[in-house]
């Protein structure tokens, strides 16, 4: 019998002074049996940095053809396209044609760092990509938060980010690669 995904109930309060956005979110966060707490945590982080009215988490890993979060508008067309780890030149250039930005965040930093080094060059050609590395520490302190009913404030200021729970909070800095 096939492992259900795992489901966690979050209440992210969201303060974003680089872009003027105030909001709380209640999200369901469907875990994947195959994806790594890291990973979850890397992609309710990836929402935080972009969030909006339109943004959602899609069926992730567990298709090829949407990306882990995405933004369309009333017409189907789509804004974001969100995509955590490092997908491959194909999957990119898909990506890129099919929405008005897209954005890569990987969260790995030596398989990361090989990859990049692999697809900058190519990279170039799109216009529309924005790529970013999270720290590895980052997204393993983030870990230590997660539990079935999750309740974050998030700050943004300058390009970092603050996440905290409780009295526990953990600082990502977020370097640009493209």
């Amino acid at each position: 019998m096939a492992q259900k995904a795992i489901i966690y109930k979050t209440e992210l309060q969201i303060a974003d002074m680089d872009r003027h956005r105030y909001r709380n979110y209640s999200l369901t966060v469907a875990r994947h049996p195959s994806e790594t707490n890291v990973r979850m945590m890397a992609r309710l982080l990836s929402f935080a940095l972009n969030a909006s009215e339109e943004l959602k988490f899609t069926k992730g890993i567990s298709t090829d053809d949407e990306p882990d979060i995405w933004e369309k508008n009333l017409t189907d067309d789509i804004l974001l396209w969100i995509v955590l780890g490092q997908p491959g030149e194909k999957h990119l250039r898909k990506a890129c044609g099919r929405a008005d930005e897209v954005i890569v965040y990987t969260y790995q930093q030596r398989s990361a760092e090989l990859w990049w080094k692999q697809f900058k060059d190519s990279s170039q050609r799109f216009d529309n990509l924005k790529v970013f590395s999270i720290n590895e520490e980052a997204c393993k302190s983030l870990t230590q938060l997660v539990n079935r009913h999750i309740h974050l404030q998030c700050t943004v200021q300058d390009g970092e980010c603050w996440i905290t729970h409780g009295e526990s909070t953990v600082h990502v800095i977020l370097q640009q690669w493209k």
